[in-house]
């Protein structure tokens, strides 16, 4: 299974993205995202994973795990996990709204409000967006399948830069900005 992050606005405080399946080639929207803001210096806390292709796995403890198998019982098999990114640990994908819901993991949402007039962004009714994509991807990545997820730099931060994107690169080599271009 392959999905698709693609960050489309990167404010003071927030970053607005799409989550899409490509597995077959085609682009399937699956929701809207919402993260940390870009930073070209890590912030702990405050700055969004590197974008680069990463492979997901369920992890299966610590409390945000304890706290969805609480919340959903035996539906939940373990939080989304992004594995090897570096210079950060432990990045989930899960619920919340805005981007004070994360510290550089992706929240999923299925509205979304423009994060440039509401700094922190917002993505709306999170959990029917968590319970719709959730299950396939748990589904694949327990039958064995490999599961990754490439984040797309796509982004025009306000400041006048814009962020070409990478072609994919491994986690484990990182991500980058191709060019930043000053605009006229």
């Amino acid at each position: 299974m392959k999905l698709e992050v693609l960050r489309i606005s990167s404010q003071e405080d927030s970053t607005n993205g799409i989550l899409f399946d490509i597995t077959d080639g085609e682009r399937k929207f699956l929701c809207y995202t919402i993260e940390d803001e870009f930073r070209a210096d890590k912030v702990r806390g405050e700055t969004r994973i590197p974008e680069g292709e990463y492979k997901l796995t369920l992890r299966t403890e610590g409390g945000y795990h304890q706290r969805y198998t609480a919340k959903y019982g035996a539906w939940h098999r373990g939080m989304i996990y992004v594995n090897n990114v570096p210079n950060f640990e432990w990045i989930l994908w899960h619920t919340g709204n805005t981007d004070e819901s994360t510290a550089g993991c992706l929240i999923l949402g299925s509205s979304q409000n423009e994060n440039i007039t509401k700094k922190d962004g917002f993505v709306g009714a999170s959990v029917v967006a968590y319970k719709k994509v959730y299950p396939s991807i748990a589904d694949a990545i327990e039958s064995g399948e490999e599961v990754t997820v490439n984040y797309v730099d796509y982004d025009h931060r306000e400041g006048g830069r814009f962020l070409l994107p990478l072609s994919p690169r491994t986690g484990a080599s990182g991500g980058g900005v191709k060019k930043i271009l000053r605009r006229y």
